[in-house]
């Protein structure tokens, strides 16, 4: 994939590119961790050739990931807003278009301008390195069965953990196909048997492993540290969902946010005390889910005392809970892709303009009384 992007992607509009396929692949999954995990790392290595900064990229990727992660009807955290707030799933996502439609074209307006305005790696520096990357591998059309197979899995709706799997076990079959010189490398011997193929592709999946070429660029792609570089997320990730779990049964939660819903008098203010409560949920107990379920029991009834339908509440969960838990280092999700695309949170979080707006363009909704339907 870094290989053909270097070639169809032009530099100017590679961010522009990059938010739009991410957000059609988001889409089209319903995951934007599976999108990030997959087109992302490809896209970054892309941006990472053309010398665009790490954090421009993993923002222009996570922006676009996370549009289609949100109108999609696929998406757990889009079919868990509508059910916390009691509307209609389809009804929650037309509704949510209102403000998630002019955020991405302000965001796509942003990043194209961006484009316009860096500077990227010159062609002949891009040719040496298609060179290096063509020496140094058999690169066909082939090899595109692996992420599209995942990507389908994906769509079907399969289990997260076995696609990821199916898809890792297929690409470790193509590498033995198509790259046995690779293969020979990475577990350091000539002889290639069943054994050589299983250290081989059991070493690339959970340790360190560094494939050398002639450029440094392409050297610094090609080394991973595997599921072993991913043990200290794994970690962080447990700790903030039994954190998370604690504050919540332990009643902490409801004792910290019941003076917060008393300043909720109005419409424009309930929305914009909700937003507020779903990215503090997301800054104190480190989990998505809990910034859209908690919020969501805690204000269903202001709203119906407020003549305000469920959709107002279900939007403003996914406007302020889904986006904004990315932004947040000790976040699940903020660690999770911070580890994946290997750019720290705090680096890509500028960048991430379709997050940092939306909860911002739900709230001046509110304010200014824009497509807030009432109750029946």
């Amino acid at each position: 994939m870094i290989y053909y992007g270097l070639q169809i992607l032009n530099p100017e509009i590679f961010l522009f590119a990059s938010c739009i396929i991410c957000a059609i692949v988001s889409l089209a999954s319903g995951s934007s961790w599976s999108t990030i995990a997959t087109i992302g790392i490809a896209l970054i290595g892309i941006g990472d050739v053309l010398g665009i900064s790490h954090g421009l990229v993993a923002g222009s990727i996570i922006s676009g990931a996370y549009f289609g992660d949100k109108m999609s009807p696929l998406s757990d955290t889009t079919n868990l807003a509508a059910a916390m707030s009691g509307t209609d799933l389809f009804i929650h996502i037309r509704y949510m278009m209102y403000t998630t439609i002019p955020t991405f074209i302000i965001t796509l307006i942003i990043f194209f301008i961006i484009g316009l305005s860096i500077e990227t790696s010159s062609e002949q520096n891009i040719n040496l390195l298609l060179s290096a990357l063509d020496t140094k591998f058999n690169i066909n059309l082939w090899l595109f069965i692996v992420p599209l197979f995942v990507v389908i899995l994906i769509i079907k709706k399969t289990p997260a953990i076995p696609s990821l799997l199916a898809g890792t076990l297929l690409g470790g079959i193509f590498a033995i196909i198509y790259q046995p010189q690779i293969i020979s490398e990475i577990s350091q011997t000539s002889l290639l048997n069943i054994e050589t193929y299983y250290k081989a592709i059991i070493n690339a999946m959970a340790s360190d492993i560094s494939i050398n070429t002639e450029h440094e660029l392409i050297n610094n792609l090609l080394t991973s540290s595997g599921m072993k570089g991913m043990l200290s997320t794994v970690w962080l990730v447990i700790c903030a969902m039994s954190f998370g779990g604690a504050m919540q049964e332990g009643g902490l939660l409801k004792r910290i946010s019941d003076p917060i819903i008393s300043y909720a008098q109005k419409p424009g203010s309930l929305i914009a005390t909700t937003s507020a409560t779903c990215i503090f949920f997301n800054l104190t107990t480190s989990d998505q889910y809990l910034s859209i379920v908690v919020p969501g029991r805690m204000f269903e009834e202001n709203y119906k005392d407020k003549g305000l339908a469920p959709e107002n509440l279900s939007r403003t969960l996914e406007d302020s809970g889904t986006v904004t838990s990315v932004l947040i280092p000790w976040n699940t999700c903020g660690a999770a892709q911070s580890a994946v695309l290997g750019v720290a949170t705090l680096n890509y979080l500028p960048y991430c303009f379709f997050n940092l707006i939306s909860p911002i363009m739900t709230i001046l909704y509110g304010y200014l009384q824009i497509k807030i339907k009432k109750s029946n």
